[in-house]
């Protein structure tokens, strides 16, 4: 008795992924930046330069990930292969926690 087995490929087709950074978990602080404006101390620390190149012409942007992969995958699905050059870290020096708190007003006492 012979069974038949259909084989299914690993090279299905995909859904497309959503462009919106938070899909993948990271934020975009300066999109299409220079690494003046980068270089600034009121960043937080975990924050990542990434230089990708999108028809000839190279970008910078500062974001904020889980994960280098995440973020990889990001850029990957977003402008396509060959377009990620350098995952590097930024120059800012606070705390991630801290980064982008507001203290809560203080009421008047009467």
């Amino acid at each position: 008795m012979t069974v038949a087995v259909k084989e299914t490929s690993k090279m299905e087709s995909k859904p497309i992924k959503n462009q919106d950074p938070s899909y993948y978990g990271c934020e975009i602080i300066l999109e299409k930046t220079t690494i003046d404006k980068a270089n600034d101390k009121s960043f937080p620390t975990d924050a990542r330069l990434i230089t990708y190149s999108v028809d000839g012409v190279n970008y910078i942007d500062l974001t904020r990930c889980r994960k280098v992969v995440d973020l990889f995958d990001m850029y990957y699905d977003k402008y396509g292969p060959g377009a990620v050059k350098n995952i590097g870290f930024g120059y800012g020096s606070v705390n991630p926690k801290m980064w982008g708190y507001k203290s809560p007003e203080k009421k008047k006492k009467k």
